[in-house]
């Protein structure tokens, strides 16, 4: 019987038209997911991976750390799926994020963070919180930082990617938060066009992945302040690195001159996008994500 499940994934393309560049950027609008979020895709493919081979068995409880959106994406697909779901998150991240999901249902952690902020020391102390609440309970972590299950999901995403521009693409802009869908999607890009140019962009106040120091940053979903196991050398061609602050004022912007309505991560893909654009040049075909919708972020405006 169809549900709401069957709604995840072929979200739209569409071109920025207000904002100016230098070449032709398009955001993939993966807020018109049924959370508002492309962690809907990977939590799917998660669930249904751990089903098909039976790590997970009816009425069981699904176990995860995470900044909010892949916990809301997981609530739901628990939801529909009539599994218990059990959430570590932390004060840093989005108060909406929270109440969404215990509004599908699941149970929450709420770790102290650092004065509001995520740190690398936070998202670990979350990821010892999930094993602990797990080794006790027998529920099965989906471990977001390690699951090789989610790559299937932005292949998919990538194909929609390619089928919409019909294969003229020349860079792909997205930020950095466990490194699956960047992962994902490079691979399957670089499959279809060897030379395309694939830009990472993460937070400057915590720029490991350009060789900085670990910080704190005010980015949800993005810069776990650490490399990150789904990371690996070559992903990108090149890192862009963008400021909380910056990222914020891009997202207003988004909201005021084009419409849309993102979250931070998604006024930092633009910033990174809108400077690619400048070394690209006229003519060429930049795709961005927009990660999420903003609404879960206004109580942080």
């Amino acid at each position: 019987m169809p549900n709401i499940l069957d709604h995840i994934g072929s979200t739209r393309l569409l071109p920025l038209n207000a904002i100016p560049s230098g070449a032709r950027i398009s955001l993939k609008l993966e807020s018109e997911n049924p959370t508002g979020s492309m962690k809907d895709r990977m939590a799917l493919a998660m669930i249904e991976a751990a089903e098909a081979r039976g790590a997970l068995k009816p009425g069981g409880t699904v176990i995860e750390y995470t900044g909010g959106s892949t916990g809301i994406s997981l609530a739901l697909v628990c939801a529909v799926k009539r599994y218990k779901c059990h959430i570590v998150t932390a004060d840093a991240f989005a108060p909406d994020k929270l109440a969404h999901m215990r509004a599908l249902g699941a149970e929450l952690t709420v770790l102290k963070s650092d004065n509001g902020r995520q740190t690398a020391a936070l998202v670990k102390a979350m990821i010892a919180r999930a094993h602990e609440i797990a080794g006790a309970t027998g529920g099965y972590l989906t471990h977001q930082m390690e699951n090789h299950d989610q790559l299937s999901a932005y292949t998919k995403m990538a194909d929609e990617i390619w089928a919409q521009t019909n294969g003229r693409i020349d860079a792909l802009v997205q930020a950095v938060g466990t490194a699956a869908s960047i992962r994902g999607l490079s691979t399957r890009l670089r499959a279809l066009k060897p030379d395309i140019q694939i830009i990472a962009v993460e937070p400057a106040e915590s720029a490991v992945l350009s060789g900085g120091a670990t910080g704190a940053h005010r980015i949800d979903g993005i810069g776990a302040g650490y490399i990150t196991p789904l990371w690996q050398a070559g992903i990108a061609d090149s890192i862009e690195c963008v400021t909380t602050a910056d990222a914020k004022a891009m997202a207003a912007r988004l909201a005021r001159e084009e419409g849309l309505l993102p979250g931070p991560s998604t006024g930092a893909n633009v910033v990174a996008a809108l400077r690619v654009a400048e070394r690209l040049g006229a003519g060429a075909e930049i795709v961005t994500v927009m990660c999420d919708s903003g609404a879960k972020y206004l109580s942080k405006h």
